[in-house]
């Protein structure tokens, strides 16, 4: 066996596992990692593509250690962005240890109570994990900490890109810091992700707050890629005929991805709840008009957990064909066997996102990782100049040249100053301790990594305010406790997740859950859930429930929510597809002539000549072709700086792509305002109102205006990008 010296030292029921899987070899990852583990002390970071065996690379190492040398606690601490993926690595962890003798359990919103007890009560093995569930046992189980993770050896944190630079991301490094101080154990740290370019940036993540170097295990392996983009227009309609085209339009659409998927394991990935529902209804639809099987099913994280795992059920082990609209649920991680064919729908926002829906497929043997775009955009040739540009197709070309050609992704992004994610956890950590001084929490606060960035009179300035609003109270003797406004915040299960989430109401068909929905229609309306018609008959508002029965009616749109953001570097590569005369082969004919009349109405009307061009009357359009937090500071820029002094009467953003502009100057004059007043900004708050303060995370609202205000202008501005991305058009000016 090629690796057999690593192969030599596992554990015998890991070396009986791979016999069984009748594995040949171990994977460069898998020797590496046992290296790694075995022979140092360092962290590791496991960045290697998807099918890759990165799960295998991080547990057949850990798990040999935990078999010859037993943990008194929990070994291995597995930590997983979604309870998806934390379903399906449990099970295949459990067909590992099955004559390991090392237990392995999993601990979410949907574990029942009876296990928890049993875990509590046996701390050992291995346990699996979301950070919501981890900030709970952290703040109300916080005598169980020493017992559950004493002798805790290694964290796992699955998908590691997920979280760095997100909110999410600055929890867990805090969680892990928390939960070492708690149980006094010093464990390794382990991370694993598709999705890398960055590798010592996320390194320093991984091993933040520790004293051990962090070693990458990065194998270098090309991958057989099939991709294909088609692009499907749809005319805006404005009478009557235009509506009979439009629907037609709609229909070929539907019926192309019908006739590409339905006899097929498939994956169609979207990019929101609403068109994953929207697309399987009507792919339902066609399936009962032409009386074929229903094969069609929806996967995101409204749907029940019933529903998911039924879903992915079908696409792993069912006879097939299934078909499953998904969003980010199917996109990290879970395995879902050999699919036949993945499907995007429109363009991702993020070649980090593309690149693991790439993934889903080809992940057997030798097969090629294939990928269908399907761009559907309206086309409307009365429209405004930048509206008549193919956004969607120029996002595709660009994801997939960047990452194919240049395997650049987006790099991590740290927030300086996440004051919510403060907030979040010096409630947290007030809750676990019950009661401290005020120099004891920030001691206990201030030195979590993250919150390196924050000063400590920052941090007087928000126990200050927490106190005003009765967040926390101070006691006779001094000490801080939580107050009666507080614990209406960390009483409530929502509380332990730090991403934003709508409230919504559970849907209910008799007594099967179906789901949830954050718009609640009143009794006699439609809408769609699970890829099916409802009518709601009840609305239980104190029990946050809505009651329905199956129906035929119309559909409604009852989720919240824009899209993702997009970085510059896309931006600057669609306007290099625009400019150039590249062909690109995995363009279908639709695509690559709706391309060629893009770059010839791009020539004609002088769209690239310059970032703001005449639009007509006292209109102007702005590309800067910058990403999403270039593209805010722009319209800050011109909305609180340049408004008054250059006469401009609207700003109209077209997040990120353009903005429409009307007021008194010339084009060159608003170029020359722009680049003069960026020159002079030394402090993006200046681009705020006085009495602004935008929030960006989820718990800013509980913090003080000041604090809000300077985190954003911080975190979520960024003039030094924008002037960098004018400056790089104007040296790709078109001749």
């Amino acid at each position: 066996m090629s690796g057999s010296s690593s192969f030599s030292r596992l554990a015998p029921f890991i070396q009986e596992y791979i016999y069984r899987k009748q594995w040949d070899s171990l994977r460069e990852a898998q020797v590496e990692a046992c290296r790694v583990l075995l022979d140092t002390s360092h962290h590791l970071l496991i960045a290697s593509g998807t099918a890759s065996g990165k799960t295998e690379a991080a547990f057949f190492p850990a798990l040999t250690e935990l078999y010859h040398r037993p943990s008194g606690s929990v070994g291995i601490l597995y930590i997983g962005p979604l309870k998806a993926l934390i379903n399906d690595q449990f099970e295949r962890i459990t067909e590992l240890l099955r004559e390991g003798e090392v237990p392995v359990w999993h601990w979410h919103g949907d574990v029942s109570q009876a296990e928890k007890t049993k875990l509590m009560q046996r701390p050992s093995g291995v346990l699996q994990i979301t950070p919501e569930s981890l900030e709970g046992l952290l703040m109300n189980r916080p005598n169980a900490i020493p017992a559950l993770f004493h002798d805790l050896r290694y964290i796992m944190i699955d998908e590691v890109h997920a979280f760095m630079g997100a909110d999410r991301g600055i929890q867990v490094l805090s969680q892990l810091t928390r939960l070492e101080r708690m149980a006094s154990s010093s464990p390794r740290r382990i991370g694993l992700s598709a999705t890398l370019s960055d590798y010592e940036a996320a390194a320093r993540w991984l091993g933040a707050g520790t004293s051990q170097p962090v070693e990458v295990v990065s194998p270098q392996g090309g991958r057989k890629l099939k991709l294909s983009v088609e692009h499907f227009s749809f005319p805006d309609a404005r009478d009557e005929r235009e509506a009979e085209h439009l629907e037609l339009a709609k229909q070929n659409y539907y019926n192309f991805i019908y006739d590409h998927t339905h006899r097929k394991k498939a994956l169609v990935f979207t990019n929101s709840r609403s068109n994953a529902e929207l697309t399987t209804l009507e792919l339902r639809r066609i399936a009962a008009k032409r009386e074929d099987r229903d094969v069609f099913h929806v996967h995101h994280g409204s749907i029940s957990a019933m529903l998911r795992e039924e879903t992915e059920a079908a696409l792993r082990s069912g006879p097939g064909p299934a078909v499953a609209a998904a969003t980010v649920t199917l996109e990290l991680g879970i395995d879902l066997g050999e699919l036949e064919r993945v499907i995007q729908l429109g363009a991702p926002y993020s070649c980090s996102s593309f690149v693991q829906r790439l993934g889903r497929s080809g992940r057997r043997g030798d097969q090629a990782s294939e990928m269908m775009f399907l761009c559907a955009e309206e086309e409307d040739e009365e429209a405004q100049l930048p509206a008549r540009m193919p956004w969607t197709l120029l996002r595709a070309i660009a994801v997939i040249e960047l990452y194919v050609r240049e395997r650049w992704v987006e790099p991590l992004d740290l927030r300086r100053k996440p004051v919510g994610v403060l907030y979040h956890q010096t409630m947290s950590t007030l809750k676990s301790i019950g009661e401290a001084k005020p120099a004891e929490l920030a001691q206990a606060v201030l030195t979590l990594p993250v919150f390196r960035g924050v000063e400590p009179e920052e941090f007087k300035q928000l126990l200050r305010y927490l106190l005003q609003t009765d967040h926390i109270q101070q006691t006779e003797e001094g000490a801080l406790i939580i107050g009666l406004g507080g614990e209406k915040i960390v009483n409530n299960f929502r509380f332990y997740a730090v991403f934003k989430d709508d409230e919504e109401h559970a849907v209910y068909n008799g007594s099967e859950e179906i789901g949830s929905i954050t718009t609640v229609p009143p009794p006699g309306y439609c809408f769609s859930l699970a890829g099916k018609l409802w009518k709601v008959e009840e609305v239980d508002s104190k029990h946050k429930a809505v009651y329905v029965k199956s129906s035929k009616g119309k559909v409604d749109t009852l989720w919240l929510g824009a899209g993702g953001d997009v970085h510059t570097r896309v931006l600057h590569k669609m306007r290099q597809v625009l400019l150039e005369q590249t062909l690109y082969p995995y363009l279908a004919p639709g695509a690559a002539n709706r391309l060629e009349r893009a770059r010839r109405l791009a020539r004609e009307s002088g769209l690239l000549r310059s970032p703001v061009i005449p639009a007509g009357g006292d209109s102007l359009f702005i590309l800067p072709w910058a990403g999403s937090k270039q593209f805010r500071t722009l319209e800050r820029l011109l909305k609180h700086n340049l408004a008054e002094p250059m006469g401009l009467r609207q700003v109209v953003p077209m997040e990120p792509y353009y903005m429409v502009v009307s007021g008194r100057a010339t084009a060159e004059e608003l170029l020359a305002g722009i680049q003069s007043e960026l020159s002079g900004v030394t402090d993006a708050e200046a681009l705020l109102n006085a009495a602004e303060a935008p929030y960006l995370g989820k718990y800013d609202e509980f913090v003080p205006p000041e604090l809000v205000r300077r985190a954003f202008a911080v975190d979520g501005l960024d003039v030094h990008g924008l002037a960098a991305a004018l400056a790089a058009h104007e040296s790709t000016k078109q001749q």
